[in-house]
């Protein structure tokens, strides 16, 4: 099973219409998922939170999704619906997906700051094989003893102060391999996580 991950795309309409055609036609995924923060900063919001309605992406509530301003009520309505946390089965693995750490949108969780130790006691509390989160626009896959943590990265693409990795995911199930693509470049190949590390952080 491939799923598609995407994380911060900050009310970017046009990046989430590339990532969504590559997902439909290009790497055909089976299901898509999203940690997050679907507006903020970003110039056309209410067309970002229409495409998730009308699909009906499953997604958590983002730290930014708390702040809904010159959204319609129904927009609105539907981002104060979103859970902070998301869990599902597909394929043998559980799933759980939250923005920034379980139970938490504000704080992310930094590759340099966590330890192997701490991600294998979170995914044993919680019951899953694979936590995908966002919020920190820093792509990041993490394998540990009990499964496997994973960040998309930041989907947007427009001129911001806040740096985006412009970047999503593909996630195989069942054997937990993960692969990062640029959406500014093109699908074919994907991003070497080692550009990644920390130290670039």
């Amino acid at each position: 099973m491939k799923i598609g991950l995407i994380s911060d795309i900050h009310g970017d309409y046009a990046a989430l219409k590339t990532v969504l055609d590559r997902f439909d036609h290009y790497h055909k995924v089976d299901l898509i998922l999203c940690a997050g923060d679907l507006v903020g900063r970003g110039p056309e919001p209410g067309e970002v939170v229409k495409v998730f309605r009308q699909r009906q992406i499953p997604t958590v509530r983002g730290n930014h999704d708390e702040w809904f301003h010159g959204l319609t009520l129904e927009d609105a309505t539907y981002l104060k619906s979103l859970p902070l946390d998301w869990q599902g089965d597909f394929d043998g693995c559980s799933i759980y997906m939250c923005h920034g750490k379980p139970g938490n949108n504000i704080w992310g969780l930094y590759r340099d700051h966590i330890s192997d130790t701490l991600l294998n006691m979170m995914l044993d509390s919680l019951g899953a094989d694979v936590l995908i989160t966002g919020h920190t626009h820093m792509p990041m896959c993490i394998r540990v003893d009990q499964g496997c943590v994973i960040n998309p990265g930041s989907l947007y693409t427009f001129n911001n102060m806040r740096s985006s990795s412009h970047t999503y995911g593909i996630l195989r199930l069942p054997e937990l391999a993960f692969e990062l693509y640029d959406l500014t470049m093109p699908p074919e190949q994907p991003v070497p996580l080692s550009e990644w590390t920390p130290s670039k952080r």
